[in-house]
């Protein structure tokens, strides 16, 4: 039962942690590729977030264009597992 209650807190608690590194509001610099790559990475928590009403955004709004969109993108796939679905071998 300790067990199941502490999984249960450190997830929790892991959870919050990502989420805060969630895009919100502007930045005094714009977002760049490596931001978009770990911006679509973490796309779940923020969306978690937002679900409670927190203001997290999906995106960064200030962004530096198509580099930060490709990197958004690699992360995306990267956290849905696209390479590991497309790699599968079908019997």
């Amino acid at each position: 039962m300790k067990t199941k209650v502490s999984l249960i807190a450190s997830t929790l608690l892991i959870l919050g942690l990502i989420s805060s590194c969630a895009p919100s509001g502007f930045e005094e610099e714009p977002a760049g590729f490596l931001w978009g790559l770990w911006h679509g990475f973490i796309i779940f928590f923020s969306v978690i977030g937002k679900i409670f009403g927190m203001d997290i955004g999906i995106h960064a709004l200030n962004n530096t264009g198509w580099p930060y969109w490709l990197g958004f993108l690699i992360g995306l796939s990267a956290a849905i597992g696209g390479g590991k679905a497309a790699s599968r071998k079908r019997s």
